[in-house]
């Protein structure tokens, strides 16, 4: 028993203390680094390539195959002295906090020990530090170093390091992953930010069309014999076409459609599509197809002759509010006694220095807003006359009106057309032509009315010889020099006095231009297959406007514009030189005599073109309602309806017994 207990310890001292005392003895041998700064650093850099390959390999250099003894890294008696005084516990401990911080400072360097082996900046650096030392390297087989002569390492030091190294590639796959799943966040975002952008670029009424062509094919289907002779199918198709139709009711757009309208539709798709495998004959279903088209367009050739007629049967019928008002008027005028029906100013209608004003009109309240916004935007309104011109039938209307609505200090004169004995058939060719039975029949003919196209010229107005004074106004205001003609279309903006100052250099009419596009040249409104019209003037001269333009009556007067325009009508007496209407005997009877005006003065388009800019209608002085959209009727343009009503005073008496609004 005592023999083995002997050969136990003597084993034991074999195994475990002769080692010890070796290594302590080959340790006092070393030579000692020069701050124990290095020796930290010299275990952190060993202890972290150990814990990237698990053994410690010995890095090649460049080609050389020479194997050459590794480095060591040796300690001082006193620093081994103190270490052995140390616990194992403690020199652990200090071990693992030296591999804890090398592992977070490579790992906040983004893979910068894969751009520098971590071994060659150690051992460089020890290089540069020991002036006796020599840096070895081994060959590139990448052979395990000898124990003897690597640095040892506590095996719960190698654990950790494994360890450490595996938490490290953990956490870079954890950091791909989440870098995949950001790129795939990112790319899905993009892709719904597409989405979302094609949805705002569809149109607002994308499904309604959708549907509609949806109706469109299943009635197509209905029509053919194959579906017919499917009762299912074609009971289904039929129940399919009820619930769009209700389902599309009035719907202009998508946000009109109710809730199961995306019901509706995939039900009719799934519909459709088994009538799609129902028929195979091709060749029906786009003979069908070309039979509704052409049908389709026969309707909207109809539809469109209506709507064109009704167009032009609104502009030339007055509203009945604007029929209620001059009866009202006409009776509580005739209530007057004579002094109550005479205008106050009467001796200013003469006076050539002040600025007068022609308007020739038989509605009371269009002709109320050219006065009320001219004279809102006059600088002295005392200074401003206006010579309005009537028929018999409105006459008595009018001038309560004025009487009963003044126009603060301006003047105001009303005349009967009748009262001018001059103008006769005999003097006017235009009067002649207007009474004569062609005239007759052209306007008052139904077989006519539906053969021609040009049904705006059969407005009434072109019948009216108001519409044709503009032609006599030397004969009107003979004792004037100029007069600034206004048609009864128009509202004013700005003070107007400034046209009175124009030089127009010898021209008798100052008009703006409207040759901004093609159909505003003479060619649009004179016949030049006529010799005569070809010989006299240019097809592709610039326009004018009638509805604001300033006449120099002296001029006029001197060279004999009246007359120029009784030989140009007694020529058109068979009506083939120019179209209806007053524009084109004024761009014949004022051709070559025409000054433009500045287009800020008169913008046009407000009674037919929507699109006309803001920002022209702002600047101009003149806003001219030309056009079947007057802002008086129901068919005006919204948008531009507010400029002319603001100068109506609704709340006036006579406006709110004839239940005129806004």
């Amino acid at each position: 028993m005592v023999a083995m207990r002997n050969i136990v310890l003597l084993l034991l001292f074999v195994t475990v203390v002769a080692p010890i005392v070796l290594y302590t003895d080959r340790l006092g041998t070393f030579e000692s680094p020069s701050t124990k700064q290095e020796f930290i650093e010299d275990v952190t850099a060993f202890s972290l390539s150990a814990a990237d390959s698990g053994h410690l390999n010995v890095l090649p250099q460049e080609t050389s195959t020479a194997v050459k003894e590794p480095i060591r890294v040796v300690y001082t008696e006193e620093d081994s002295t103190n270490r052995r005084n140390l616990p194992q516990s403690l020199l652990l401990r200090k071990s693992r906090e030296h591999v804890s911080a090398r592992v977070l400072s490579t790992t906040t360097e983004e893979n910068q020990t894969q751009k520098e082996n971590p071994i060659k900046l150690v051992t460089g650096g020890m290089s540069q530090g020991n002036q006796g030392g020599s840096l070895d390297k081994g060959d590139a087989t990448g052979e395990n170093v000898n124990g003897e002569d690597a640095i040892d390492v506590d095996d719960n030091d190698g654990k950790l390091a494994k360890s450490t190294h595996a938490s490290i590639q953990e956490a870079q796959i954890k950091e791909q992953q989440l870098t995949e799943t950001s790129n795939n966040m990112n790319q899905k975002g993009s892709l719904l930010s597409e989405t979302n952008k094609q949805n705002d670029q569809r149109p607002s009424d994308a499904r309604v069309k959708q549907l509609k062509d949806h109706l469109i094919q299943a009635k197509v289907y209905l029509s053919l014999p194959v579906v017919k002779s499917n009762p299912h199918l074609t009971r289904e198709l039929r129940l399919r076409v009820k619930e769009v139709s209700r389902a599309l009711g009035d719907a202009s757009k998508d946000s009109d459609l109710p809730r199961n309208a995306n019901e509706r539709m995939k039900a009719m798709e799934q519909t459709l599509m088994k009538g799609k495998q129902a028929q195979d004959d091709c060749a029906a279903v786009v003979k069908k197809l070309r039979a509704m088209l052409h049908s389709s367009e026969e309707q909207l050739h109809v539809l469109k002759k209506q709507t064109l007629f009704l167009t032009q049967l609104t502009a030339k019928t007055l509203p009945k509010g604007l029929h209620c008002l001059p009866l009202r008027l006409t009776t509580e005028y005739h209530n007057l006694n004579s002094s109550q029906q005479q205008f106050p100013n009467q001796e200013n209608l003469e006076n050539p220095h002040l600025y007068h004003y022609a308007i020739f009109s038989d509605n009371i309240l269009a002709t109320a807003v050219v006065v009320n916004s001219t004279v809102s935007n006059a600088k002295d309104p005392s200074k401003h006359v206006f010579h309005i011109v009537t028929d018999r039938l409105n006459i008595a209307a009018m001038r309560m009106w004025f009487l009963v609505n003044p126009p603060g200090k301006a003047t105001i004169q009303v005349q009967n057309i009748e009262d001018f004995t001059w103008l006769n058939s005999s003097y006017s060719p235009v009067l002649k032509q207007l009474g004569s039975q062609s005239m007759i029949d052209y306007y008052f003919k139904a077989h006519r009315a539906t053969s021609d196209s040009n049904l705006k010229f059969r407005n009434p107005k072109y019948l009216s010889i108001l519409n044709h004074l503009r032609f006599y106004l030397p004969e009107i205001f003979p004792k004037l020099d100029k007069v600034l003609f206004l048609d009864d279309d128009i509202v004013v903006q700005k003070d107007l006095t400034d046209l009175w100052s124009i030089d127009l250099k010898g021209n008798v009419n100052g008009a703006v231009e409207t040759c901004g596009e093609s159909f505003h040249r003479f060619d649009r409104y004179l016949n030049f297959s006529n010799p005569l019209i070809a010989k006299n003037f240019d097809p592709h001269a610039c326009g004018w406007a009638y509805g604001m333009n300033v006449f120099d009556l002296v001029e006029w007067k001197r060279q004999n514009i009246t007359e120029v325009y009784h030989n140009w009508q007694n020529l058109n007496h068979d009506r083939q030189l120019w179209k209806l209407g007053t524009l084109p005997p004024g761009l014949i009877t004022f051709w070559k005599r025409t000054f433009p005006l500045n287009r800020s003065w008169h913008v046009l388009g407000l009674g037919y073109n929507p699109n006309v800019s803001q920002k022209d209608i702002e600047r101009s002085a003149v806003i001219h309602y030309n056009g079947n959209m007057k802002p008086w009727l129901e068919i005006s343009i919204p948008k531009f309806r507010s400029y002319w009503t603001k100068y109506v005073d609704y709340d006036q008496v006579y406006l709110r017994e004839c239940n005129i609004n806004p």
